[in-house]
């Protein structure tokens, strides 16, 4: 279950998509089909689409991709992850080359994510956490991640993580430009170029190529 951030900003709208995945959005396998869960208006799996990936928007209420529909290169699943049989997801067991999930917690959505990622795939998370009722909502703590949550061996399975940040994230670089306490997680297969154990140059302001695993300006 979700809890909203605000009632002037959709965080799932048209607005630009987070740092956080545009940073990692180039290490997706090139043409790879990106899933994103809980899609909203689709500003990521918008994003997906420009960068020339085929996606699929999950989400209950997918209104807001009527605009996308038809279109050979998206998919539109209506379907709500917290209804009884939620979990089941009519995806047809596909495992993607990104699985994108953000501004979202569902607890018992948690372990099944890792088995949604190809071998040489990439999950992106990136949601509240606790701190967060400093700033508002959410404040319920069923709708905040806890210290290093994403990083429990349940919900990482095979996957390697490659970035993880958990902390303040400045108004300038959030959607409803009001500052917000997050944890995100960037973890790949087992296949992906990044899991080699080569050392790899990361630094802010770049982007990730997946072909050196190294960032370019």
């Amino acid at each position: 279950m979700s809890e909203s951030a605000g009632t002037t900003v959709n965080p799932h709208g048209h607005g630009r998509p987070s740092d956080w995945i545009e940073l990692f959005l180039p290490g997706v396998p090139a043409g790879g089909a990106v899933l994103d869960i809980a899609c909203g208006a689709g500003r990521h799996l918008r994003r997906a689409l420009a960068l020339g990936h085929p996606v699929v928007g999950v989400d209950r209420d997918v209104s807001g991709l009527a605009d996308l529909a038809g279109r050979g290169d998206v998919e539109i699943v209506a379907h709500d992850l917290e209804a009884a049989g939620g979990l089941d997801l009519p995806l047809g067991g596909r495992r993607f080359a990104a699985v994108i999930v953000t501004n979202y917690l569902f607890r018992p959505l948690l372990p099944l994510l890792h088995r949604l990622v190809a071998a040489d795939g990439i999950l992106l998370h990136e949601t509240f956490a606790r701190g967060q009722e400093r700033f508002g909502k959410p404040s319920n703590p069923a709708f905040m991640l806890a210290a290093n949550e994403l990083l429990a061996p349940e919900i990482l399975g095979d996957l390697v993580v490659v970035a993880y940040e958990q902390g303040e994230l400045p108004a300038e670089l959030t959607v409803t430009r009001a500052p917000k306490i997050v944890q995100r997680l960037a973890a790949v297969g087992r296949h992906h170029p990044w899991a080699e154990a080569r050392p790899r140059r990361i630094g802010a302001g770049g982007t990730l190529s997946v072909t050196s695993g190294e960032t370019i300006g």
